[in-house]
């Protein structure tokens, strides 16, 4: 019963987002039409810009390799250093994931 219930908050919360996501998309070009804006803004296509295919594996193989860097990290800190592993896997794991995010950012932000 409560798998139904996380699930049905799950779905709403989706299908919230998407129908805010599209009434604000809608709201946003019926208002720049009235003012007498060209239609031709919504269908620009910009054949300089990097595809983002690019963009997510980069930013996906940074985020991948630095969690397996966070892991190992985690290992010599139980190990070596006898921290408790409650906090040197989470710890070392999210950090060096922020990092390589906060790395892909940059080299995304460089490509275009």
């Amino acid at each position: 019963m409560e798998a139904v219930i996380v699930m049905a908050i799950i779905f709403g919360t989706i299908l919230g987002i998407v129908y805010l996501y599209i009434s604000a998309r809608n709201k946003e070009r019926l208002s720049l039409i009235e003012k007498g804006a060209d239609a031709s803004i919504f269908y620009s296509l910009n054949k300089t810009s990097i595809p983002i295919w690019k963009i997510i594996l980069v930013n996906l193989a940074l985020v991948l390799t630095s969690i397996g860097i966070g892991i190992f990290l985690a290992g010599i800190l139980r190990y070596q250093l006898n921290v408790d592993s409650s906090i040197a896997y989470p710890g070392s794991i999210f950090t060096l994931a922020g990092i390589g995010l906060f790395i892909g950012y940059n080299i995304s932000k460089g490509l275009k």
